[in-house]
């Protein structure tokens, strides 16, 4: 069975029965097999409603799961770390998503490869450059290390 690369978003702003935020993102990297790099976890401010800031990471993984298949792994780590549907952005104590795959696109009802958002968003795009720069985009054709740039140079500086 041919082996495929993911890349991971994971993050958390809330305690659950790891420990804090940083504890939960570090028991779910543990949680998964085929890990082959993790980027340092970072701090990020949150969208939406919820007040807590994030614990975010970005890690690649081989594995010979499809997409579909991945994706009900991650949903059921959420789940054994106690993640349940909610308010969209509110807190969590694990979100797990399939930002990138080596196969390119995947698009299936509840499944969209490369993730919708990635692309916009600094918690992703920081994390992943540190483990997968060179990753072309299969949508804009852009690397990981351009799209980090051009997310970087438009956010507002204090």
């Amino acid at each position: 069975m041919a082996t495929s690369t993911y890349a991971i978003a994971i993050g958390s702003n809330r305690p659950g029965r790891h420990g804090g935020p940083v504890a939960e993102v570090r028991a779910a990297v543990a949680a998964l097999d085929g890990v082959r790099a993790v980027a340092p976890i970072m701090a990020s401010a949150p969208i939406g409603p919820s007040l807590r800031r994030y614990a975010n990471t970005v890690l690649l993984l081989d594995t010979s799961l499809s997409p579909p298949d991945m994706l009900a792994q991650l949903k059921g780590i959420e789940r054994s770390f106690g993640r349940r549907r909610g308010r969209r952005w509110g807190s969590r104590v694990i979100d797990l998503d399939i930002v990138l795959w080596s196969g390119g696109r995947w698009h299936s009802r509840g499944l969209c490869v490369p993730h919708i958002a990635f692309r916009e968003r600094l918690f992703v795009l920081r994390p992943l450059r540190d483990v997968a720069p060179d990753w072309r985009d299969p949508v804009s054709g852009r690397t990981i290390r351009q799209l980090h740039q051009l997310v970087d140079r438009a956010r507002p500086r204090d």
